[in-house]
């Protein structure tokens, strides 16, 4: 019997708080669960940005710069990131409506080496507002010469304004979900149980899918 060569997926993702990297393990277990290579590299600030920011203030600076799209520099990315791949999954959180900035940093940077001719699926960890990120991120992509497949979008299970406030206290260094006037709003940072699983799903959907187009292109 003839075996066909396994499909490769490259991740490259950003996290601040660890959300998108607990996302994105899962969605490598999922794909590698179908017989998917999975190439993962993370995206590395130069400066470290700390987190929380233990200050109102500095969370509010934050939020505003992210707002304009402020770049955030990135380390320079390994060797394996530019190799030929049959799926390359683009995955971050929301930052005040926009992609993060180490992301913008990327696009800026390697974008069309990365991407030119490439699938594309962006993935995205939010809270809310994520489409205005969604359009921006999906625009630069195809500037880049990507061809750009639906996004994955997690939205954290916490209803607005109140995820937005705890987001935003957390971020200060307080636990809202210890603060009585919030707890009964938000009582949790970040993705629920079902969210892990649901995207260990998707992967292993994904997987199956490239499986399949890898037959396909064979026959």
């Amino acid at each position: 019997m003839h075996h066909h060569r396994a499909p490769r997926v490259c991740i490259i993702y950003f996290s601040l708080s660890g959300q998108s990297r607990g996302l994105i393990n899962l969605l490598a277990a999922g794909l590698r669960s179908q017989g998917v290579e999975v190439f993962i590299e993370q995206i590395v600030a130069r400066h470290r940005i700390g987190f929380p920011f233990y200050s109102v203030f500095k969370t509010l600076i934050m939020m505003l710069l992210t707002f304009f799209r402020k770049r955030i520099p990135i380390q320079p990315l390994s060797e394996g990131c530019f190799q030929a791949y049959d799926l390359t999954v683009l995955a971050g959180p929301t930052w005040s409506y926009n992609p993060s900035g180490p992301v913008l940093d990327l696009l800026d940077r390697y974008g069309e080496r990365l991407f030119k001719g490439r699938q594309v699926t962006p993935l995205i960890s939010c809270r809310g507002y994520y489409r205005m990120h969604e359009r921006g991120l999906k625009k630069s992509l195809v500037r880049c010469g990507a061809q750009v497949t639906d996004s994955i979008i997690f939205r954290h299970p916490v209803p607005e304004p109140w995820s937005t406030i705890g987001v935003f206290l957390r971020s200060a260094g307080y636990h809202p979900e210890k603060i009585s006037l919030l707890a009964k709003h938000y009582n949790h940072f970040g993705h629920s149980v079902d969210q892990l699983l649901e995207v260990k799903f998707t992967g292993s959907r994904l997987g199956a899918q490239l499986q399949k187009q890898a037959v396909a292109l064979e026959n």
